[in-house]
């Protein structure tokens, strides 16, 4: 039966407001709904950061994670590092690839990454600026950017930059109470991440030096060479000797030995990659595994590393200098290498250890490389 118009003018107005309401009715309950699709996402990316296991598996759900959870064009995770903790753990961890590393930015200076970021305490939405923004992505995406500062309870920990090529997606006045939830959700994660990660690293670092120690090295040794055999990639190894150590003890007492091993080790990492592998061998020996390096440029580093440490006395803690010389033995694993791993990283480290034994019989303070372990 068709409907029919109402009788009068009250009740058209009456009949007008119950559209009125049932349009707001409508609306409301979109945005409702709407709204508890949002905060589910967001829990449940919460709840995956809180269920992470270690730091890789944090750093992965707070970038990929975020960005395919969320719909997004583009994520960057800035970490303020600036005494290399978070730097060294992803070392330490094979897990960190390079995939995961290309979303996520260590500064070590704080003052400069502050200077970057509009807002240091309360997440800031807006729209795209080029000048501003392309450098923390690192490309062009337009549209619009939530930059959230993740913050801890001693201090700012870092930044979550999200960003979209839709220009309404974050605008400012905008409620930021989900955003700043999963900020918050974050930074205690990440917190909690790095703590358990570096308790987990106590047992594989040499107390001296604070290099990883040669159980760690072992352990590590074995995953490089599959790498290496499975993707034709280089490994090459470095044993660095302290020349005349023995002398040094018995000059000036074992604890002036203690500061030249310090001394040794902290000019040792300050030359190498991140994804290089420096450990304490035994005794005054180190070893470092060098991952997607020849022979060739092996040994460059190793001249490079020899001849520094020769040029540059060590300062004393009484303020005496001390000219401390190396002895580097270099050994590359080749592609040709398809034993096992074990097998083919033990041979590998002989290699470098007959190569540095050459170099102090051949009058120390030199490079000395050894044939291929294959």
């Amino acid at each position: 039966m068709k409907r029919q118009p109402p009788a009068n003018s009250r009740e058209q107005e009456l009949h007008h407001e119950n559209c009125v309401l049932r349009g707001m009715l409508q609306t409301f309950g979109r945005d409702a709904t709407h709204n508890q699709q949002v905060m589910a996402r967001f829990q449940e990316r919460e709840i995956a950061l809180l269920s992470a296991g270690d730091l890789v598996k944090l750093l992965d759900r707070l970038t990929f994670g975020v960005r395919d959870s969320f719909g997004l064009d583009g994520v960057k995770l800035f970490l303020i590092d600036p005494f290399l903790v978070i730097r060294d753990l992803l070392a330490s961890n094979s897990a960190a690839d390079s995939r995961l590393m290309r979303d996520i930015v260590l500064c070590t200076d704080v003052r400069a990454t502050h200077a970057r970021f509009t807002s240091l305490h309360a997440p800031w939405l807006g729209p795209w600026n080029e000048a501003q923004h392309r450098p923390l992505f690192g490309r062009r995406l337009g549209g619009s950017v939530a930059l959230l500062p993740l913050r801890q309870a001693d201090g700012l920990a870092g930044f979550l930059c999200l960003g979209s090529r839709d220009e309404a997606r974050f605008q400012a006045g905008q409620a930021t109470d989900f955003l700043g939830h999963l900020a918050c959700v974050a930074a205690v994660c990440l917190e909690n991440a790095v703590n358990r990660e570096r308790l987990r690293l106590v047992g594989l670092t040499d107390g001296l030096t604070g290099l990883y120690n040669r159980r760690h090295l072992q352990h590590r040794l074995e995953q490089e060479v599959t790498r290496a055999q499975r993707y034709g990639q280089a490994l090459s190894c470095l044993f660095v000797d302290a020349d005349h150590f023995k002398r040094i003890n018995d000059d000036y007492g074992h604890a002036v030995g203690d500061q030249v091993l310090t001394a040794l080790a902290q000019r040792l990492r300050s030359r190498l990659r991140a994804s290089d592998l420096p450990t304490r061998y035994g005794g005054e020996e180190f070893a470092v595994l060098l991952p997607q390096t020849d022979a060739s440029n092996a040994h460059s580093l190793a001249c490079e590393i020899c001849a520094g440490i020769g040029n540059e006395p060590i300062t004393l803690d009484n303020g005496e200098q001390l000219t401390v010389t190396v002895s580097i033995g270099v050994a590359a694993l080749e592609n040709a290498d398809k034993r096992p791993a074990r097998i083919a990283g033990e041979a590998l480290l002989e290699a470098a250890d007959q190569a540095v034994y050459a170099a102090k019989q051949a009058g120390r303070n030199r490079v000395v490389g050894a044939k291929p372990a294959v």
